[in-house]
């Protein structure tokens, strides 16, 4: 059966992405094995490695190590957003202190719902949104198509993980679906997060979707920034 969190952690760097959340799906506490696979590879060796082709090599920090993939992107997402927040009601005079954590809690905030089916829909979001950013420079084409299909067949997924990242890459670049998908601020902040770990920000076609997709949810210019900061910190 396809589990959208399962995908989704393997997608940020977990070997086998079998966490144990509270009702018994995926997204909770993560094993020795999938921390391990998150060390060693991070983002660049996920599925998301293989979508990128080798165009960057990020690796979540070890500090989110000991949350899993799905709780540091939340966690990064979350900080952002608490900073900008403050920021935006700290008087001009006294600037607000940064936030020391790599990670408050997001647990069974908006960023990292405590419902299954909560967890479902963002991961599902998320996942369609890093798949979008990997095709924002053009660079998939037949042949890539080709040989990311044959790395799939190397990993530990079923026929409908398979078919869904098969056919979310056949798409055409849809920003519009991204940003519908974008039911809330937190989850927008979710988005653009997981889409700068996807892309290389270098890149001028990929600068150019970055903003594009930040205009389009909306994001305040600060909070955009935050996040990028986070961003930047949370990976090596």
């Amino acid at each position: 059966m396809f589990d959208p969190q399962k995908l989704l952690e393997q997608f940020l760097g977990g070997s086998r992405g079998d966490t144990q959340a509270q009702d018994g799906k995926s997204g909770g506490v993560t094993s020795p094995d999938f921390m391990k696979g998150l060390a060693a590879g991070g983002v660049a060796g996920g599925l998301a490695g293989i979508l990128l082709g080798g165009k960057t090599s990020k690796k979540l920090a070890k500090g989110a190590v000991k949350l899993g993939g799905t709780a540091a992107l939340a966690g990064l997402a979350y900080k952002a957003y608490e900073s900008w927040r403050a920021s935006q009601q700290a008087p001009a005079a006294e600037p607000p202190q940064p936030m020391k954590d790599i990670t408050p809690k997001p647990e069974g905030t908006p960023f990292l719902p405590a419902r299954s089916e909560e967890r479902d829909n963002m991961s599902l979001a998320i996942l369609r949104a890093m798949i979008a950013a990997a095709k924002a420079d053009g660079h998939i084409d037949a042949e890539e198509h080709r040989r990311i299909f044959g790395k799939l067949d190397e990993l530990d997924l079923d026929t409908e993980e398979k078919a869904f990242i098969i056919d979310e890459l056949r798409k055409p670049l849809d920003i519009d679906a991204v940003v519908a998908a974008a039911v809330t601020p937190e989850l927008a902040v979710e988005i653009y997060a997981a889409s700068f770990l996807a892309i290389d920000p270098d890149d001028p076609a990929e600068q150019a979707y970055l903003a594009m997709l930040a205009s389009r949810l909306k994001l305040d210019p600060g909070l955009r920034a935050a996040v990028e900061t986070e961003a930047v910190k949370t990976v090596v």
